[in-house]
C-alpha cells in the first residue's frame, strides 16, 4: 500500500467485529440513496448517491465501495471496467468512507 492510501477501519479488512462490515456501509449507501436526508448537513452526500445509484445500479457502486474500503484502491481506479466515470468513483468513495465512519462511531 502506497503512502497515498488509506486504510479503512472496515471489518474485511481488519477482522474486528466492533467494526461495520461493507454490507453495512453498502445498505446504508442504498438506505440514503432511497431516502436522502432533507435536514442533514451531508444530506446532499444522500442525493448524490442516488443519482449515482439511479445511473450505475446497484451492482457496479456495490463493487467501488468494495474495492475502496477493502482493497484499498484509490477512488479513481475503483472504477476500472464498470463502464463509471472516474468522478463517480471519487464520489461513492467520499461517501462510502464518511458513512462507514459513521457508523463506527456509532458503536462508540
Amino acid at each position: 500500500m502506497s503512502g497515498s492510501e488509506t486504510p479503512y477501519d472496515v471489518r474485511e479488512r481488519t477482522e474486528n467485529p466492533e467494526h461495520a462490515s461493507v454490507d453495512d456501509v453498502v445498505e446504508l449507501v442504498f438506505e440514503r440513496a432511497q431516502h436522502p436526508r432533507t435536514d442533514h448537513q451531508d444530506g446532499h452526500l444522500d442525493e448524490l448517491m442516488a443519482s449515482v445509484v439511479d445511473r450505475h445500479g446497484n451492482g457496479p457502486v456495490r463493487t467501488v465501495i468494495q474495492r475502496v474500503l477493502v482493497g484499498g484502491t484509490p477512488f479513481r481506479t475503483a472504477t476500472y471496467n464498470l463502464e463509471m466515470a472516474n468522478v463517480d468513483g471519487v464520489r461513492i468513495g467520499t461517501t462510502a468512507g464518511l458513512f462507514l465512519n459513521e457508523l463506527n462511531s456509532q458503536g462508540d
